[in-house]
């Protein structure tokens, strides 16, 4: 365990990015103090905590769940986080949650438009700005997830939201997100992915002045890092690369909004303090950071078209072994030097369901219509790969050695059905032409008569 950090109360600094400090190790048993002394040394709950402070346990997993997938942290606050007032439910038009059944999904591939960015006399908010495009399963079984986009510019300055339903994977694709957490604070950029744990509180704040993203809400196991197998210990995402926040505490007092999402619809109660009043905390139970930039992608030299999922930086495993629940999967920049190979990939049908965002440039498979911040949703069985502009190049090009740069694909991939909400199939973001970018296909068979 590292030791203590100490660091300065970081209230009145909230968009000093400069200032953050990060700890770094994925899953690791933190511990970190934003005043001297505030953390205990000895014991989890001693009978008084130092500066007056309250001792709170949040578990992200059973109590007896295995010593290598048990999460939990200690947090020494100014004030419990039972002290609120009642909640009540609170209308959100565009947001959904499992049981995904407003209506039936369909076997045909989809793809949409980006959310277009808010004028300034929309303001919205991070939570406010959220639209559910698609998911499965059920939060209340911890199965399946819901997909959301958000659109935002306007802050979260006396507004705090957490979710019970699930954790939070948030891919930025224009604007910075600066997360305020009762852990400490992230500052994540397009480029790199925030996890905010099931349950913990947090206000958003733009650093840029407007954000837009895409939003994975993971029902199901929580985020861990894939199995490497034959690859051995070092390729794709490695443990130190994964930052979390040192303690940094806001002692405010005022008429404040703590909203909370629970059983698939959002409730608001009012509290009278900040409850992101966390003075120092130790655990592996924790918002983190991570730049897929420092992903190390694993790619053929010889010939052939690897699986995707060698791209994989997190997997929610499923009772299904191999078989996930989602895995976070990326397309970064990379070299290809497959011989006697059609390098981009392949037509294919999967028992997997796949949806995919562009957080910039061109995705190799798709010569146009797939555009940063949109989407494509194709589900379980349904065929899909490169248009016919991406196969008649890539099936006449030299194959010398090629880098794919200035892009960043991903995809959220789930062993579940996706089914889309009202929202995504009557928005005119849905491409209705999406399908006739496979028409130009020629019949190139030269077989017998």
């Amino acid at each position: 365990m590292p030791e203590p950090s100490h660091t300065i109360n970081l209230q009145k600094q909230a968009g000093d990015s400069g200032r953050l400090q990060y700890q770094s190790g994925f899953g690791n048993d933190f511990a970190t103090e934003a005043l001297p002394g505030a953390l205990p040394v000895s014991q989890n709950s001693p009978q008084k905590v130092a500066y007056g402070l309250y001792a709170e346990q949040l578990s992200g997993t059973a109590f007896t769940a295995p010593r290598a997938h048990n999460r939990r942290s200690w947090l020494y606050r100014i004030r419990p986080g039972a002290m609120h007032h009642a909640f009540a439910p609170l209308d959100h038009p565009l947001l959904r949650s499992g049981p995904f059944n407003q209506v039936a999904a369909s076997p045909n591939q989809l793809r949409w438009d980006p959310l277009p960015l808010l004028s300034s006399d929309q303001p919205t908010d991070f939570v406010d700005g959220l639209v559910t495009i698609a998911g499965n399963g059920d939060a209340a079984m911890q199965a399946g997830l819901g997909i959301h986009l958000y659109a935002a510019n306007r802050s979260m300055d006396d507004r705090f939201f957490y979710d019970a339903d699930g954790e939070l994977l948030i891919v930025p694709q224009h604007g910075r997100l600066l997360a305020h957490t009762e852990m400490g604070m992230l500052d994540v950029s397009p480029g790199e992915i925030l996890v905010i744990p099931r349950g913990v509180r947090f206000r958003m704040t733009l650093p840029d002045g407007e954000a837009r993203g895409y939003v994975c809400e993971n029902y199901g196991a929580q985020f861990e890092l894939p199995e490497l197998g034959p690859i051995g210990a070092n390729g794709l995402a490695n443990t130190r690369d994964f930052q979390a926040p040192v303690a940094a505490y806001e002692e405010r007092e005022g008429d404040f909004q703590l909203v909370a999402k629970f059983g698939g619809q959002l409730w608001s109660a009012a509290i009278g303090h900040s409850p992101l009043d966390v003075v120092a905390w130790h655990g592996n139970y924790a918002p983190y950071k991570y730049d897929l930039s420092r992903f190390n992608t694993i790619n053929t030299v010889s010939f052939d078209h690897p699986d995707p999922s060698i791209f994989t930086v997190l997997t929610s495993p499923s009772a299904l072994a191999g078989t996930a629940n989602v895995d976070f999967v990326i397309f970064p920049p990379r070299w290809m030097v497959a011989e006697n190979t059609f390098r981009p990939p392949w037509f294919h049908r999967n028992v997997m369901s796949e949806y995919m965002g562009l957080v910039h440039g061109a995705y190799d498979a798709k010569a146009e219509g797939f555009a940063p911040g949109g989407g494509s949703l194709h589900n379980c069985m349904s065929g899909h790969g490169p248009d016919a502009v991406t196969f008649e190049k890539a099936s006449h090009a030299e194959l010398t050695p090629h880098r794919i740069d200035n892009t960043l694909a991903f995809m959220f991939e789930s062993r579940y059905v996706i089914h889309p909400t009202r929202f995504a199939l009557d928005t005119p973001l849905l491409q209705k032409d999406y399908l006739a970018c496979w028409d130009g296909l020629k019949k190139n068979f030269n077989g017998w008569p």
